[in-house]
C-alpha cells in the first residue's frame, strides 16, 4: 500500500464521477472533474500526528452500516407519501390507504393532509376534478394551521400552477415555512431555486445538510447506484429500460424465483440480492433478503456469507448481532470475498462482535480489500487518514483515497469530496463543485422513492398517477423526472390528467408546462430537451417564435455533440434565422452534423446541394 500512496505524488488526477450529475442514458453528459496536483490543498494544521477520539467516531460520516442513527426512511424523509404509495412498510399513523382518513390519527391536522394527499392522487387516477378540487382544500387548510408538510404540498401546487394560478413566489414562500418546520423535501424544492440561480453560498448549506441525510440512509460501503428510470430515449418509450424496471412482474425475476423454490443456490442468491438492495425494480425487503440468503448459504453457496454478515451488523430484518456479524463476514473472507474485509475493519474499528477495538487490524482489512480493487476499502482508508484513527492524520492522503473511492463508485466518497470543497480542506474550496456534487448525492435520499412510484403507476398504465408524482420530483431538481414528466404531457395529451388553475390542463397549459419541464432538463445537460426547446421557440409552439432563443438552445445541445442541433443550426445560417447569414458556417455545421450522425447522410446531401446551388446561383432567378 506505501507504493500506491507514493503513485499518488506529483500526478494529475482524473476523477469520473461515476454517479453522473446527469444520469446515465444518450441523453446526458457523464461529469468529468479533473484535479491536478494544485487543486490538493496542503494543511499542515490537519496532517498532525494526533488521533482522533472515540466520541468523533460515532459519526454518520464512519458508520458504515448506520449504527449512530439507524433511522427508518419515514424519520429520514417526514411527512413524505410513503404511507400512500407502501402502507404496509411506513410506520406512521397515517398508513391507511384508503381516501377516508384514519381514526387513528391523533394530529388533525395530520389526517387532513394525508386526506389531501390521497384525494389528489386518486383525482389524477380517476380524472375527477372535484376530489382534485377537495384535495386542495384540505391541503391549503391544513397549511394555513401551520402544518409544514401542508406547506410543502401547498408549495407544489403553487408551483406547477395546478388549482392555483402558478406563482413562484408564493411557492417558495411555503416551501421555506415547510423547510423550517422539519419538511425535507421542501429543503431541496429550495436548494434547488438556489443551484438554478448559481447562489452557491445559500445552496451549498442545504445541500450539505441534505447529502448528510442521504448518506445515512445508504445500506453499505458497496451500496450499488439505482438511477431513476428514463422512461424515453428521446422520442421514443425505452421500452428496453421499462422492461427491466417491472419487479416481481418481470419475466425474468419470475423464472430466476421458481429456479430459487426449486432449490438453485446461485438463483437464490439472486433474489437475495434484488430484495436486499431494491434491484430491477423489486422493492426493498431485507426479511425476504435474510431468508433467501440462507437458504443460499445452505446450499454452498458462499457469495452470501457477506450479506448476512452485513444484515446483522445491521440489523436489517433481524435484531442485531455483532457477534455473527463477524462470524458470516470471516467465512466470506475465506471464500476470497475481499469485500467482507471492510466489515471486518469496521467491527475493529468499533470494538463490536470482536475482543477490543483494534485500529491496527482494520487497517490491514480495509488494505487487503483496497489491495483487491474494493472500492469500499480505499473509502475506509481515507476515512482513517482523515481523521487520524491509528495513523496519522493526513488529509491529502485521505483525499487520494475518496478519488479512488469515487472513480469506483463509492457513493460515501462524494460527499466526503464535497465537503473538501465545501471546506477548502484537502481541496480548493470550490463552492460550486461543492454543491453539485453535494445535489448529487442528496437525490440519491430516500425521498428518491418518488421515483419509484411513479414509475411502478407508468407500468400500471396508470400515467396520471406517474405524471404528478414525476412534477413533484422535478419540483426537487431531478433532471431525470422533468424529463420524464414533459415527455408524459407530449405523448399523452390529456391522457397524462395534467390539472391546471381550473380543472384539467388546456392545450396552451399543457404546451407551457412540458416547455417549463425541458427548459429545466436542459438547463441539467439533457440534450433531447435542448433541441425540444430550440423546436419550440423556432415553431413557436407553446411559447412565442423567437429566433434568437432557438438558436441559443440548439447551440446548447450542439456543444453536446446532438446532430441534428448541428444541422438545425446550418439551416439557420443558411436562411439567416436567428443567427448571422453565413454559408461557409452552414456548411460546417452540416458536415459536424454527418459525422456525429452517419445517419443523417440524405438530409445532409440535400442540404448540401441547397448550398451549392446558393454559393454557384445566388443570382438566379430560381434561388430564393
Amino acid at each position: 500500500m506505501r507504493r500506491r500512496e507514493n503513485e499518488f505524488r506529483n500526478k494529475f488526477f482524473l476523477l469520473v464521477i461515476f454517479i453522473s450529475l446527469f444520469p446515465l442514458s444518450t441523453l446526458a453528459r457523464p461529469f468529468v472533474l479533473v484535479l491536478s496536483k494544485e487543486d490538493l490543498e496542503d494543511d499542515t494544521s490537519s496532517s498532525s500526528s494526533s488521533t482522533i477520539d472515540d466520541q468523533d467516531l460515532s459519526s454518520t460520516e464512519w458508520d458504515e452500516f448506520g449504527e449512530s442513527d439507524n433511522k427508518t426512511e419515514d424519520e429520514l424523509d417526514p411527512g413524505s407519501w410513503r404511507p400512500i404509495f407502501e402502507p404496509n412498510l411506513s410506520s406512521s399513523s397515517s398508513s391507511s390507504s384508503s381516501i377516508t382518513t384514519s381514526n387513528n390519527n391523533t394530529n388533525p391536522e395530520e389526517s387532513r393532509y394525508y386526506s389531501g394527499i390521497r384525494k389528489m392522487i386518486h383525482s389524477v387516477s380517476s380524472g375527477d376534478t372535484g376530489l382534485m378540487d377537495e384535495a386542495a382544500s384540505e391541503i391549503e387548510a391544513s397549511a394555513m394551521e401551520g402544518y409544514a408538510h401542508a406547506q410543502s404540498a401547498l408549495g407544489f401546487l403553487y408551483g406547477s400552477g395546478q388549482l392555483k394560478e402558478k406563482n413562484v413566489a408564493k411557492a417558495f414562500l411555503y416551501h421555506h415555512f415547510a423547510s423550517e418546520g422539519g419538511n425535507v423535501q421542501s429543503k431541496m424544492a429550495i436548494a434547488y431555486t438556489y443551484f438554478r440561480q448559481s447562489m452557491h453560498e445559500k445552496a451549498v448549506k442545504l445541500y450539505a445538510e441534505l447529502a448528510e441525510v442521504a448518506v445515512s440512509s445508504f445500506l453499505i460501503s458497496r451500496d450499488p447506484v439505482i438511477e431513476p428510470v428514463r422512461i424515453h430515449s428521446g422520442t421514443e418509450e425505452n421500452k428496453e429500460g421499462l422492461r427491466k424496471s417491472r419487479g416481481e412482474d418481470d419475466d425474468d425475476f419470475q423464472i430466476t424465483e421458481y429456479q430459487a423454490q426449486k432449490g438453485n443456490a446461485g438463483a437464490m442468491y439472486k433474489i437475495g440480492i434484488f430484495y436486499y438492495f431494491g434491484l430491477r425494480g423489486v422493492r426493498r425487503d431485507h426479511t425476504k433478503a435474510l431468508l433467501w440468503f440462507l437458504k443460499a448459504v445452505e446450499k454452498g453457496e458462499p457469495r452470501s456469507m457477506e450479506l448476512l454478515g452485513e444484515i446483522y451488523a445491521r440489523g436489517a430484518g433481524v435484531e442485531r448481532n455483532f457477534t455473527k456479524a463477524f462470524e458470516w463476514l470471516t467465512l466470506a473472507s475465506k471464500q476470497q470475498h475481499f469485500s467482507a474485509y471492510n466489515g471486518m475493519g469496521y467491527l475493529y474499528v468499533k470494538g463490536y462482535g470482536v475482543e477490543k477495538k483494534n485500529y491496527t487490524k482494520a487497517k490491514e482489512y480495509f488494505e487487503k480489500a483496497a489491495e483487491n480493487e474494493e472500492a469500499g476499502g480505499h473509502y475506509n482508508l481515507g476515512v482513517l487518514y482523515l481523521k487520524g484513527i491509528g495513523v496519522k492524520k493526513d488529509v491529502r492522503t485521505a483525499c487520494k483515497y475518496f478519488i479512488t473511492a469515487a472513480n469506483a463508485g463509492q457513493p460515501k466518497a462524494f460527499f466526503q469530496l464535497a465537503k473538501m470543497f465545501h471546506t477548502g480542506i484537502g481541496l480548493k474550496k470550490n463552492l460550486g463543485m461543492a454543491t453539485a456534487i453535494y445535489k448529487l448525492v442528496a437525490e440519491r435520499g430516500p425521498w428518491s422513492s418518488l421515483s419509484r412510484w411513479a414509475l411502478e403507476s407508468y407500468l400500471k398504465g396508470e400515467v396520471g398517477k406517474a405524471f404528478i408524482l414525476y412534477s413533484r420530483m422535478a419540483e426537487l431538481g431531478y433532471e431525470i423526472a422533468q424529463s420524464n414528466a414533459a415527455w408524459i404531457l407530449d405523448k399523452y395529451g390529456e391522457r397524462s390528467m395534467c390539472m391546471g388553475e381550473s380543472g384539467f390542463c388546456t392545450d396552451t397549459e399543457r404546451h407551457q408546462r412540458a416547455h417549463s419541464l425541458w427548459w429545466h432538463a436542459s438547463e441539467q445537460g439533457n440534450e433531447h430537451a435542448s433541441l425540444l426547446i430550440g423546436d419550440a421557440y423556432y415553431y413557436g409552439r407553446g411559447t412565442e417564435r423567437d429566433y434568437d432563443r432557438a438558436a441559443e438552445a440548439y447551440l446548447h445541445a450542439r456543444s453536446q455533440s446532438n446532430a441534428q442541433a448541428m444541422f438545425n443550426l446550418g439551416y439557420m445560417h443558411e436562411h439567416g434565422e436567428g443567427v448571422p447569414f453565413d454559408l461557409h458556417l452552414a456548411k460546417r455545421y452540416y458536415d459536424q452534423a454527418l459525422e456525429n450522425e452517419p445517419a443523417a447522410k440524405l438530409p445532409v446531401t440535400l442540404a448540401l446541394m441547397s448550398l451549392w446551388l446558393r454559393t454557384n446561383y445566388a443570382d438566379s432567378f430560381w434561388i430564393d
